[in-house]
């Protein structure tokens, strides 16, 4: 393959060659389901995904100030692991323990997934369990409740877990109302709020045939998987002779953002302050998204990094620190993490953001990008020795993408990247306003000057 490949969403059938001999097909049945596999020659595994496109920004808002849905994309993926009218939990949990597999599921901001990893023979054992839990979950009252108590331990523990919780808080301030910007798992008081009834709701509005993608990666027949999906979702009882068109992309338009506080501070009596200085970044499909992961790797993706070298290794004022760029279908966000004494809290932020800055006015060295195009590189084709970064690769290309990009393709690209385009992406995020968030036994006032300058 020697470009990217469009993903059609009228196009019932689709082959792709891909790097290694591995063949990637794409079936939309007519009811709107849609499967993609990708054979990977001399695998005895394979690695399975149901994936809805639903997150937590798909949760409807409050009615007269109480929250409606809020966390009922978090509640309905532990829900559905809790039984079925043919299954118990426990029988979910038997039936991957039995074999050795692994099964697990998450909550994204803009998609919910349910896979597995299993050995090829068990492949159809996944397949039917998945689809039953997806299709035919009972919610019942009682486990509603207890899976309550769960999620908000699972809560309680993230609200300890400082670098958890300034992520949260970074994006609630960059991003402000937008609904990304609202925790994934919800808060305590949506999930104390919200009724069984609402998750109820979202489900039935979520979960339907063409809200579905199925993705497989491994020791994998795609006619075979194809036929062993329909069965399963057929005899849970989905209706797949109703002809529908899958459900649309989002809009890839990106969003008239208005930031949320630009200092966001969690006083907590941490022995150290999270920091993370924050702005918009890109969508997730905009074209300069190989910039980014360019840019990224050179600022603060490892030891080599800018970020790593000024603060850690020069000026010895934290141990972990880094930088990433999330992005979704319309909006993005560019952050600086550091770990450090509360006391070096604001000097520490005032450095990453002078940091990103000196990257604007000078651009990075032809070193620096050489480097980043070897990292970048390898770690993409380390990473597909996995079948599970297969079949994320695929469900996020279907989903979100609407391509397929192979490693070369994706290894290409990288290369064409320029010290130029670096320094033009740089300083558009360096104008963009910007905010902090902070955990730790700190105030608003060492941060207070630093986004104002």
């Amino acid at each position: 393959m020697n470009s990217a490949v469009p993903l059609p969403l009228d196009l019932p059938e689709l082959s792709i060659g891909t790097v290694a001999e591995g063949l990637v097909r794409r079936t939309i049945l007519p009811s709107g389901v849609r499967i993609l596999t990708e054979h990977i020659p001399g695998s005895r595994s394979a690695t399975i995904g149901y994936w809805v496109a639903a997150g937590s920004r798909d949760e409807l808002g409050a009615v007269a100030g109480i929250p409606s849905r809020f966390g009922s994309t978090h509640f309905l993926e532990h829900l559905l692991f809790k039984g079925t009218p043919s299954r118990t939990a426990l029988d979910i949990a038997i039936s991957f323990d039995s074999v050795g597999g692994e099964h697990n599921a998450v909550t994204a901001k803009e998609y919910t997934c349910y896979y597995a990893k299993v050995r090829d023979a068990d492949l159809p054992m996944a397949v039917t369990v998945i689809a039953d839990m997806l299709t035919s979950s009972l919610l019942e009252h009682g486990e509603f409740e207890t899976e309550r108590g769960v999620i908000l331990e699972e809560l309680a523990m993230a609200e300890d877990d400082p670098s958890d919780l300034v992520g949260e808080r970074l994006f609630e301030a960059v991003l402000g109302e937008h609904p990304l910007g609202r925790p994934v798992g919800g808060t305590p008081e949506t999930i104390r709020a919200v009724t069984r009834d609402a998750v109820w709701e979202h489900y039935a509005a979520s979960y339907r045939p063409n809200d579905l993608v199925v993705s497989a990666a491994g020791a994998v027949d795609h006619d075979v998987l194809v036929a062993a999906v329909t069965a399963a979702l057929d005899a849970s009882g989905w209706d797949l002779s109703t002809s529908a068109d899958p459900r649309p992309r989002r809009s890839v338009e990106p969003a008239a953002l208005v930031a949320g506080r630009p200092v966001s501070v969690v006083n907590k009596p941490t022995e150290q302050a999270s920091v993370m200085v924050g702005m918009p970044g890109l969508v997730a499909t905009d074209e300069r998204r190989t910039t980014m992961a360019v840019l990224n790797s050179a600022f603060g993706g490892g030891m080599s990094s800018r970020l790593f070298q000024e603060v850690r290794e020069k000026r010895g004022l934290a141990y972990s620190v880094y930088s990433y760029a999330p992005s979704y279908s319309d909006a993005g966000v560019f952050t600086m993490y550091a770990g450090c004494t509360p006391e070096r809290s604001g000097t520490v932020s005032e450095l990453l953001l002078s940091e990103l800055h000196r990257l604007a006015a000078d651009g990075i060295t032809a070193d620096e990008l050489d480097r980043a195009h070897g990292q970048l590189s390898g770690s993409a084709a380390l990473a597909l020795e996995d079948s599970d970064t297969r079949m994320s690769r695929l469900g996020r290309s279907e989903l979100t993408m609407g391509e397929f990009v192979d490693l070369d393709e994706s290894v290409r690209r990288l290369m064409a990247v320029t010290r130029d385009d670096v320094q033009e992406l740089a300083q558009e995020l360096a104008a963009h306003p910007v905010s902090i968030a902070a955990v730790g036994p700190v105030d608003d006032d060492a941060f207070r000057q630093v986004v104002s300058t």
